[in-house]
């Protein structure tokens, strides 16, 4: 089992008791299995508590765990092949947006996914997952190919954010996520888009309009991420457990303001656990709804879509 946070502290406490017993039982060559029976059973016991009680802010940190599963890697696990196709076709090929054509349960399907990387060397090839202009201009040019062949698209999102840099800006950065919203809406193919991380701002929806936006149950999705919310309404991070909360951005809070179609369940304590059984479940939940996208009638599903996006947000003042 892999620790990393504060929270998990008790967890790591009887793991450490469990690897002292074994050590002992090694050494002393006495039966010690009911001991390490019973403290087996405590750390199941204090996993499910640990897991089912998480809030906003331990939420937001498991999704940022180094060793979770990437677009590449679900990709790897879930595909039976998969060819990545690369640039815009205007100015170069941008390492934080993955996408191509893979197989999926027999099926071609394009794939579209932000890559983070698992060491420093990686992550800085990919920018951290933070995506230039022609990373979303890759990502229109990969779904227009996806339509012209009639094949259903899969974004995965998993980002802090477009990159801020000067440059980005330069060669518009605004226009080529507003043009992937435009372009999505009314894109005569199944989508399905789903947060396997974090979902930040407009990083998150220039790939993030779908026909199902569904969540990993660990995953958040939010205009701004917790840290920043709070350098600004406080002007300090001190403050970032606080926002997390108040910006409702767990995957349960986004279902329950409709704002998302569905939660996938992670492994008990994320999917960093077990990343071949999340790979799977995740998978099944593709199948399942590109089987029911693809029965719909096209022009009622891009109606569907578009209505969908269009009520968010909408307030009633009568009620």
């Amino acid at each position: 089992m892999k620790i990393t946070f504060d929270f998990e502290k008790p967890l790591a406490d009887l793991l450490s008791q469990i690897e002292k017993v074994k050590q002992v039982e090694d050494k002393t060559q006495v039966d010690m299995s009911a001991t390490l029976t019973e403290l087996e059973e405590k750390l199941e016991t204090a996993k499910k508590q640990v897991y089912s009680n998480l809030n906003g802010w331990q939420k937001v940190q498991i999704s940022r765990h180094p060793e979770r599963p990437y677009t590449l890697q679900y990709l790897e696990l879930m595909c039976d092949d998969f060819i990545e196709m690369h640039g815009d076709r205007t100015v170069g090929d941008d390492k934080a947006i993955v996408g191509g054509f893979g197989s999926l349960n027999g099926e071609t399907v394009m794939f579209i996914g932000h890559q983070k990387g698992k060491n420093t060397k990686e992550r800085q090839y990919r920018n951290f997952g933070m995506a230039n202009p022609e990373g979303y201009r890759k990502a229109l040019r990969l779904m227009k190919l996806a339509e012209k062949f009639n094949k259903p698209v899969v974004t995965l999102i998993d980002t802090p954010g477009a990159f801020p840099g000067l440059e980005a800006e330069e060669r518009g950065q605004g226009e080529a996520i507003a043009r992937n919203l435009l372009e999505m809406s009314v894109l005569r193919v199944p989508i399905i888009c789903v947060i396997i991380g974090e979902g930040a701002s407009g990083g998150a929806l220039g790939i993030g309009i779908g026909d199902r936006v569904l969540m990993l149950e660990n995953s958040w999705y939010s205009v701004i991420s917790p840290e920043n919310c709070s350098t600004i309404l406080w002007k300090t991070w001190d403050y970032k457990e606080r926002a997390a909360e108040a910006l409702k951005l767990t995957s349960t809070e986004m279902l329950k303001n409709k704002l998302i179609d569905g939660v996938i369940k992670e492994p008990l304590g994320g999917a960093h656990q077990d990343p071949v059984a999340m790979a799977s479940t995740l998978k099944k939940h593709l199948i399942k709804d590109l089987k029911a996208l693809k029965e719909m009638d096209t022009d009622v599903m891009v109606n569907e879509r578009i209505e969908k996006f269009c009520a968010m947000g909408v307030v009633n003042e009568n009620d």
